[in-house]
């Protein structure tokens, strides 16, 4: 119809052109199209799923340039290539080629255009028309975003909402009756109590509850829920949803029993004296089936009532000590609820007024109370006492007040008492020092309190115990001096480092500690290398004034506290060469190199050497028979030659030295006590310094004193004596002196050019039937030479010496009482 009448509108107005004039026909073509030579149709409306003849015709275009022949219509757009629309080229109809869906495109824009047959180019405006698509009602509403199983507790109230939400949509147009829908409950079962369903915003919807549940009626609900829009004809949907109903507190826990008995100990805390059972017909494992009891009649405290989270029973237990005179009855009260609140639903209504719920269960319990031997009792059992530390042993510290109710007989022990510094009297309890208490003892707390615990202990049966505790707060006194925290450091010399930073403590508290005076000791010397700043306060600083070889040093330091009390400490500073983390490197290895003196010394003994067997071997003279090796010793003998005997029988105190021995840095460490010698040659070697860096210095003085040197040749023997003194000093501090015999280069020489004379080329100088006249050496030893003494040529008989008369033995006498260096002879 609608269709029709768009036709005819055309062919009227068609008409009209034709009869009027050309200026009334273009007005009436300008009320029908949007400008001038457009379209006379700019909207076509379609209605979607429509059940006719296809292709359809939807109107006919018409354009003021029609009346050429030359021309042909064409459209583009929405749907054309599709195939949905097309247009007849020449007469201009326009046709629907399918059933179309608003639900999937609601409009159609088309594009129209008017093209000259022979050049296919555009004679008019290009123009567009739309095709709208009408709706009908033929989408069902549909259910999204629901829940379709859930909980609902059956103490629901009235008007509830329950946990059961939905949206509902209808795909036809918006606004229209169409799209429009309702949605009730369809269904239920069980039918009571009615459920609801509400909108609540837009397109959510809600159930809703109109009456309270019972859990041990029902305890599952099937809702049937319908969606209905109100098109013609209206269309519907269903769902089904499921509510499970959970048990709450509906029921009263009752007990099990009526009246309890039990019994403890007084003075004991007890667990699980008693339990109490209960039965409760909610479901177990709820708030609505747990327990929660109470007690009436416990007014000290004394009973607690707890309950077992598996069994759901009270369990009574002792939870505080009391001492009863005598076996006592203790009446209690127990009561019981649930955690949850009761709540009853009945007639569809849920009750929560307690006046109108089931009252809650009692029961009473008597606990016997057995009366047990008492501990004795202490007056204080925590005290304080006050004690200057280091006071003399013997004094009084506390006495305790104690009495017992069961005994007036009991003793006392010392329970703690870590430093053992006092005793207890065990019958009244009286604790007494025995040694003296020192504050600084680890056995006292930062709080300067020492602990001692003591028990009082009765007769009875079983003996019963009580402890006491006493605080010993002891007041310090200045029996401390301060101290170096640390007694050694080092001083990299190659960092130009001067000085040192000691921190010094003293055990002490306030005011009989620091901050602290430091002052040097009073020597010139250490005044003259070191310095004090800072020389107040925790800690001192220790400056050298001068540059210092590598070394050990010791600086020696007076320590002040507040009160003046002093301490002389000793701080060892090492100079050394440092390395980069300021730890003293290890000393080169030192090297051993001969000097011209002493590669000279050694070629000198070579030769005197090859000089020596040059002279045995030309000894041509017949040999003699010489004294036994005990000439000289302890004889007298008769010599008729220059030779034999020895030089000096005074021989030289030997050094017997009490040694003992430390090594310190690789060097053996010792202390001569005694040193005795003849006259040597002595050379004094300066300091020689080893450290942890080793540093050496050694120098060789002049010779003070000369060399006997005595030597006599029998044969081919040669014995000479040579005295010399060697002193060795070591300190302490890893420096030592040494002291020995030699003889200089031109001493040496001055020798060897002597000895060079008496070579085998001069028979004069043979030592077996000559005497020796020697060169003046210098002065001789002070040892009386025998030498000298004339004797015969006896050729070995020693038979004379049995008798030498009486003027011999008063020679002896003489001799033996003046202990002069000749030794007495004794006779045979």
């Amino acid at each position: 119809m609608r269709s029709l009448f768009l036709l005819l509108l055309v062919a009227l107005v068609a008409l009209g052109e034709r009869k009027e004039g050309k200026d009334h026909r273009r007005a009436k073509r300008e009320s029908l199209s949007r400008s001038k030579r457009r379209w006379v149709l700019s909207t076509i409306e379609l209605e979607e799923e429509m059940n006719v003849k296809y292709p359809y015709k939807l109107s006919t275009m018409y354009n003021d340039k029609k009346e050429q022949d030359h021309h042909l219509f064409k459209i583009y757009g929405d749907g054309v290539a599709e195939g949905l629309f097309s247009i007849n080229k020449t007469s201009g109809e326009v046709y629907a080629h399918r059933p179309v869906d608003r639900e999937k495109k609601a409009s159609y824009h088309i594009i129209f255009d008017v093209l000259d047959t022979n050049d296919k180019k555009s004679i008019d405006e290009r123009l567009s028309f739309d095709v709208d698509v009408k709706d009908i009602n033929d989408n069902k509403p549909r259910f999204i975003k629901l829940v379709k199983q859930a909980e609902v507790k059956e103490n629901t109230k009235i008007g509830e909402y329950l946990p059961v939400s939905m949206e509902v949509v209808d795909d036809d147009e918006e606004n229209t009756i169409n799209s429009t829908v309702d949605v009730t409950v369809d269904k239920q079962t069980p039918a009571e109590p009615k459920i609801g369903v509400k909108n609540v915003v837009g397109r959510k919807y809600q159930l809703i509850s109109e009456g309270c549940f019972d859990y041990d009626k029902e305890k599952l609900y099937s809702v049937d829920i319908k969606a209905s829009d109100r098109g013609k004809p209206p269309l519907f949907s269903t769902t089904t949803v499921k509510l499970h109903i959970t048990d709450t507190n509906s029921h009263q826990p009752k007990f099990k029993e009526r009246q309890y008995e039990t019994e403890a100990m007084e003075m004991q805390k007890l667990d699980d004296i008693l339990r109490v059972a209960v039965e409760d017909k909610d479901t177990p494992g709820t708030d609505g089936w747990r327990a929660k009891y109470f007690i009436s009649g416990n007014e000290d405290g004394i009973y607690k009532i707890t309950t077992d989270p598996k069994t759901n029973e009270g369990i009574i237990s002792v939870v505080k000590e009391k001492n009863f005179d005598s076996t006592t009855l203790v009446k209690l009260q127990i009561r019981v609820e649930n955690i949850e609140p009761l709540t009853v639903c009945k007639d569809g209504k849920l009750i929560t007024d307690s006046s109108k719920l089931p009252p809650q269960d009692s029961v009473s319990i008597t606990v016997k109370m057995v009366d047990t031997n008492d501990a004795p009792v202490f007056e204080k059992y925590t005290d304080d006492v006050y004690q200057m530390e280091e006071s003399e042993p013997g004094q009084v510290l506390y006495t305790p007040k104690v009495h017992d109710n069961d005994s007036s007989n009991f003793r006392f022990k010392l329970l703690k008492d870590p430093a053992d510094w006092v005793t207890i009297d065990e019958k009244t309890g009286k604790i007494t020092t025995i040694e003296k208490m020192d504050r600084e003892s680890s056995f006292v707390d930062e709080n300067d309190i020492y602990t001692i615990v003591i028990a009082a202990i009765d007769n009875g049966s079983p003996p019963a115990t009580s402890t006491g505790t006493i605080y010993v707060h002891l007041r310090d006194i200045n029996d401390n001096t301060p101290r170096l925290l640390n007694k050694t450091a080092i001083l990299c010399a190659n960092k130009n480092a001067n000085k040192i930073m000691v921190h010094a403590k003293d055990a002490d508290a306030e005011p009989y500690s620091g901050p602290f005076s430091f002052t040097l000791a009073d020597d010139k010397t250490v005044r003259e290398c070191w310095k004090l700043d800072p020389a107040y306060g925790e800690e001192v600083g220790i400056v050298s004034l001068k540059n210092l070889n590598y070394g050990n040093y010791s600086v020696p330091l007076v320590i002040e506290d507040k009160q003046n009390h002093a301490n002389k400490e000793s701080f060892n500073v090492v100079v050394c060469n440092c390395d980069e983390t300021g730890v003293c490197r290890k000393p080169k290895p030192q090297s051993a190199g001969l000097g011209q003196a002493a590669i000279g010394l050694i070629i000198a003994g070579l030769l005197v050497f090859l000089i020596l067997l040059l002279i045995f071997g030309c000894s041509t003279e017949p040999e003699f028979k010489g004294v036994s090796e005990d000439e000289g010793h302890q004889t007298l003998m008769q010599y008729n030659q220059e030779g034999g005997g020895t030089d000096c029988m005074a021989e030289p105190k030997i050094l017997t030295p009490a040694m003992k021995g430390n090594v310190i840095h690789g060097h053996n460490q010792i202390y001569m006590t005694e040193t005795e010698a003849c006259p040597a040659y002595i050379y004094d070697i300066d300091v020689y310094n080893t450290t942890s860096n080793m540093n050496s210095n050694i120098t060789t003085m002049e010779p003070r004193h000369q060399t006997s040197f005595n030597t006599s040749m029998k044969g081919h023997s040669r014995r000479s004596t040579l005295s010399s003194n060697r002193r060795n000093t070591l300190q302490s501090n890893s420096t030592f002196s040494r002291s020995m015999s030699t003889w200089s280069d031109h001493r040496f020489i001055s020798q060897l050019d002597r000895r060079l004379s008496m070579t085998c080329e001069d028979p004069r100088n043979s030592p077996v039937n000559h005497p020796k006249i020697y060169q003046y050496e210098g002065e001789g030893s002070i040892c009386q030479s025998l030498d000298i003494l004339s004797s015969n040529d006896q050729d070995g008989d020693l038979s004379f010496l049995n008798d030498l008369g009486p003027q011999f033995k008063t020679l002896e006498r003489v001799i033996m009482a003046d202990k002069s260096g000749v030794p007495a002879v004794k006779k045979s």
